[in-house]
């Protein structure tokens, strides 16, 4: 991201220009992505965080929106168990996510797009904003789009995958080549369970058991791939967003 982006972000503003473009009527994104998740060797554990900031920025220059401070911990219990992965309960998660939205709306934002790079925190920000006004508020899945699944759905050539997988390392290589190793990036076995439960790096008699972290091939990952993905996912969100700015008027 650029410094044209910097007036989008509010932690890099003043308040009172906070309070101009809330009242000139500039919506408000909240990103969710984890900043303590493991992403396999290859990938740094703010991964998802990187990409929660770039897709916002990505949306706030289309909408010029104002994009709160990022929510870096959240309801992720697949990874525990490797060093440096953090999760909440997801209760209180749920509770975050209620409570910061619930906060950006009576600042006087009337538009609200929470924007989430996790799969298992969809549940819990679902019950989060269930209770808020939700002709207000916007959940945005980053890869919930048609053209996002479409474009995964031509170019993976993994049998299994999810997590730090061929998709997100492609991705990621878009975004941030550098953050990525792609000399320490390692396929998971085959599991038993098309999604996997708790991941485990040390039972290798377990199902579950991933030696790096990763649920997929990474070693099949390029920019390449990554650009794709990266124009249908965006093409998605720009769609959303769009849509729901149009209603809202």
């Amino acid at each position: 991201m650029g410094a044209g982006h910097d007036s989008h972000f509010i932690a890099r503003l003043a308040w009172d220009a906070v309070a101009r473009r809330v009242a000139a009527g500039s919506p408000a994104i909240l990103p969710i992505g984890a900043a303590a998740k493991q992403h396999g060797f290859h990938l740094p554990l703010d991964t998802d965080r990187r990409q929660a900031e770039w897709f916002a920025a990505e949306i706030a220059e289309r909408i010029d929106a104002l994009i709160w401070p990022t929510v870096t911990y959240g309801y992720y219990p697949a990874f525990v168990e490797y060093p440096g992965s953090t999760s909440l309960s997801s209760s209180t998660f749920e509770a975050v996510i209620h409570e910061i939205a619930t906060g950006i709306l009576d600042a006087g934002c009337t538009t609200l797009f929470v924007l989430n790079t996790g799969i298992s925190t969809e549940a819990p920000v679902e019950r989060a904003l269930i209770r808020l006004d939700t002709w207000k508020v916007h959940h945005l899945r980053a890869y919930g789009g048609p053209r996002y699944i479409s474009a995964a759905e031509t170019l993976s050539r993994q049998s299994h995958g999810s997590h730090a997988d061929e998709l997100e390392t492609s991705l990621m290589l878009a975004i941030a080549p550098d953050m990525v190793d792609m000399a320490r990036a390692e396929a998971s076995p085959a599991m038993v369970h098309e999604v996997p439960g708790r991941l485990t790096p040390t039972d290798a008699r377990s199902p579950n058991f991933s030696r790096s972290g990763s649920y997929g091939d990474p070693t099949l990952a390029t920019t390449a791939k990554g650009e794709v993905l990266l124009t249908a996912l965006l093409d998605d969100l720009h769609e959303q967003a769009a849509a729901a700015m149009d209603a809202s008027r």
